[in-house]
């Protein structure tokens, strides 16, 4: 255990907060992380534990911002790239108001009750790193680093799980031909994603060249886990992300070194991950495992009935399931952009492709190439998985969480500008820093 000390005394002081902080912040992500898992076979626990979870962290990581803050940060910010969230308001707020022709107005309420709340924590997040950034010169608690260790320490429990209780943690698909890493408590395919998010954060780690030997230990860990989940989009995800980081890297012998390894892996890639012929081979690939006929059935026959605004927040049909006499019954589209069309209609499928476009654009405008290398590096895995799987549009999910964490990432900055009564406190708690302000 440790406490976090809140009075100032001199600078020096502040390296001991940073260290306690970054531990927290890490701490807060993984439990938040661990919200969206299904730890029990019992609907009602699973319940109790992810609404409890999700909420207890929102209050923590609100809690670990005023701690900051009265360490001697002022708490006040700015806007830029503004499209991205208010667009996002704007797709919540039209998923609110569906509540009115909903089918289910329960379940639309809850999904849409725990994206607000997702969204609070988001904000909050990153507003501490922006606080601790800003007032805090020797800060080295970086965000890449924070979500990238909340995401090892998770799935680090999967990979020492697979061997002490295969059973569980393991998921068998295709007639009992093939164990995926995941088992009852997360869908194969979104751990895998998680995976390829904690990859993208360590890689930044090669830029400062800090750590090397343990940042490479991390990722050949996480790299593992990406295999054993067997999620085809994941190691799609996953090799975009080497090829976009060595394009960046200005050693050309390391830049060759890296695309030659790069091109060894991807041919057993493809036969063991991406083809799979003992699970359906290079015909079940074609139809995305079944995907392209429910998308089909979805747009020709669903859309139809409700086209401007769809079934309600979270709805893809009148009743719990969409199904067609062609296809499988479906509860969710397995692609995030279809869920939307189905759920809001015409009217939210624009609203969403321009938010999706404006937060792009933030990505690529940001003038810190950290910035711009994060945002992108971790924006390819959850929006690769949001094609096929639950995605940033769809029923409540981390990849829901990381997506309004770069929102409020490239959205959030600090204000510049304070009132007397801020430079008075400015002046109490940080002298150092008054004569700047």
């Amino acid at each position: 255990m440790f406490t976090l000390t809140t009075s100032y005394k001199r600078p020096a002081d502040h390296q001991r907060f940073l260290s306690q902080m970054g531990v927290l912040l890490a701490i807060i992500f993984f439990i938040k992380l661990g919200g969206f898992f299904t730890w029990s076979e019992n609907v009602a626990i699973t319940r109790v534990v992810k609404v409890f979870s999700r909420l207890m962290m929102t209050g923590a990581i609100i809690w670990a911002y005023r701690k900051i803050i009265e360490r001697g940060a002022i708490g006040s910010f700015g806007w830029q790239h503004q499209l991205s969230p208010f667009l996002y308001v704007a797709y919540l707020t039209l998923g609110l108001i569906s509540f009115l022709w909903s089918t289910a107005v329960g379940y639309s309420a809850l999904q849409w009750f725990m994206d607000v709340e997702s969204l609070v924590f988001a904000y909050y997040f990153i507003a501490c790193f922006i606080l601790l950034e800003n007032y805090f010169p020797d800060n080295q608690v970086k965000l890449y680093n924070v979500m990238g260790n909340a995401v090892l320490l998770m799935i680090s429990i999967f990979l020492v799980g697979m061997f002490i209780a295969p059973e569980a943690f393991y998921r068998m698909t295709h007639g009992g031909e093939e164990a995926r890493l995941g088992g009852f408590f997360m869908n194969p395919n979104e751990l895998g994603m998680l995976a390829a998010v904690g990859v993208s954060c360590f890689i930044f780690n090669y830029y400062t060249g800090k750590r090397m030997v343990w940042n490479t230990i991390r990722i050949l860990l996480l790299m593992w886990a990406i295999v054993m989940t067997g999620s085809r989009s994941t190691t799609i995800g996953a090799l975009l992300i080497a090829f976009f980081h060595i394009r960046q890297s200005s050693n050309t012998k390391l830049k060759y070194a890296m695309y030659a390894g790069a091109f060894m892996v991807i041919p057993l890639a493809i036969e063991k991950m991406v083809v799979k012929e003992n699970a359906g081979g290079l015909e079940e690939v074609m139809s995305m495992t079944g995907r392209l006929p429910f998308w089909t059935a979805l747009i020709t026959e669903g859309l139809p009935q409700e086209p401007l605004f769809g079934f309600g927040f979270m709805r893809i049909a009148y009743k719990d399931f969409f199904q067609s006499v062609h296809t499988y019954a479906g509860q969710m589209t397995h692609n995030t952009f279809i869920q939307v069309l189905m759920n809001l209609g015409f009217v939210g499928f624009t609203l969403v492709l321009f938010q999706v476009v404006f937060t792009i654009r933030g990505f690529v405008q940001q003038f810190s190439k950290e910035k711009q290398l994060f945002t992108i590096g971790v924006f390819i895995p959850i929006l690769i998985n949001s094609l096929t799987e639950f995605g940033i549009f769809g029923e409540t999910n981390y990849g829901i969480l990381f997506y309004q964490v770069l929102i409020f990432y490239i959205s959030l900055t600090i204000n510049k500008h304070k009132s007397p009564a801020q430079k008075i406190f400015l002046r109490k708690r940080r002298p150092e820093l008054f004569a700047s302000a």
